[in-house]
């Protein structure tokens, strides 16, 4: 997919996009004060939701159509752009009409096929060169992410970008949505001139980890950050307690460290050659591990034993975390990463020799 470009150079030219509003527009007076004091600090992309998927009826489901008038005057009156997510071809007509000018599809529209096919065939006939973002979906679900964005792209839009906004998880957790990077960082693998916006509000789900959340996207080199702020985030009617007031995202935005300098080819070329060099020693050695795992599935095939042992696997995975633990590596990664040689191994133990 090539992609066209969908900010402005001049508002990414120096820093990362900030986009900024409350989580949903209450009252014409909540969202025009939240929005008057972001475009006096500088914010140049309003958000806000008009319309509120909720998991359970009887909640705040957004003000409807009503609160497209208000995003109107806040562009009128602040010159800001404004945007809201749309969930069905209503929402795409009304928002088109209305003069908004960014759409963001919902985490749990991105997971429907079905809608996203008719949100895509709406925006397509309505406005194609309207820029569409599209947050990952609920579940930590790459290929679904990229189909929503295949969607669109296929109905001729070309104004394309993405937001992470992290994955559902069971049970507590110290984030709203685990933020899983290695996902949206395979996403910028594969895509790599698409954007890719952070939303560290919902990752984090409470407002202190807003900051760090925010400096760790862009580190990784995320494009820019879309952020919930409210005027009384206090007596917010939606999401509370990962809302912000505008005071607080300018602190935010001047304490982020932004590491735009460009690349010194000169200076990191000797630890890349390293890094080369240990990729093809890694590679040298696991060629030699699954040549011992075939010779070990030709042993048990002769004499009859099965090729899973699983209490074998725990002991050696929990051995491994522990050695792996004393050269400073985390849990996680080592056992992604022996899950995978594991299955590598059992796939050589049960394939044939040539």
């Amino acid at each position: 997919m090539e992609f066209l470009p969908f900010f402005d150079e001049a508002d990414t030219s120096s820093a990362p996009v900030i986009i900024a509003g409350p989580c949903s527009a209450e009252t014409e007076s909540q969202v025009l004060d939240t929005a008057r004091s972001l475009a006096a600090d500088g914010v140049k992309y309003f958000r806000a939701g008009i319309w509120k998927p909720r998991t359970k009826p009887g909640g705040f489901e957004g003000v409807g159509v009503e609160g497209l008038s208000w995003l109107a005057r806040v562009k009128s009156e602040t010159g800001m752009k404004v945007a809201t997510e749309v969930a069905m071809p209503a929402h795409v007509e009304a928002a088109i009409d209305a003069g908004i000018d960014m759409l963001w599809i919902g985490a749990r529209t991105t997971a429907n096929p079905f809608a996203m096919q008719e949100v895509a065939d709406t925006i397509s006939r309505c406005n194609r060169d309207i820029p569409v973002l599209v947050k990952n979906p609920v579940s930590p679900d790459l290929e679904l992410w990229i189909g929503a964005l295949q969607r669109l792209y296929n109905a001729g839009i070309r104004h394309l970008g993405a937001i992470h906004r992290g994955f559902s998880t069971y049970g507590e957790h110290v984030y709203r949505n685990s933020p899983r990077w290695r996902i949206p960082l395979e996403l910028r693998i594969r895509y790599p001139h698409l954007p890719i916006i952070c939303d560290p509000s919902h990752i984090g789900g409470k407002r202190e980890l807003i900051y760090p959340l925010s400096q760790e996207a862009l580190d990784i080199g995320f494009n820019g950050l879309i952020i919930e702020t409210h005027c009384r985030p206090d007596e917010a009617w939606s999401d509370a307690a990962q809302q912000i007031t505008p005071q607080c995202l300018d602190k935010i935005r001047h304490e982020l460290i932004i590491r735009n300098k460009p690349l010194q080819p000169e200076s990191l070329s000797e630890m890349r050659s390293r890094i080369d060099a240990l990729d093809n020693e890694l590679l040298e050695i696991l060629a030699k591990r699954m040549e011992v795992s075939r010779e070990i599935g030709e042993y048990k095939l002769s004499h009859g034993i099965p090729v899973i042992q699983s209490h074998r696997f725990g002991n050696l995975l929990a051995s491994r975390i522990d050695t792996a633990a004393s050269m400073g590596m985390g849990d996680e990664f080592v056992r992604n990463l022996f899950s995978v040689i594991h299955a590598e191994s059992v796939r050589m133990q049960i394939k044939p020799k040539n």
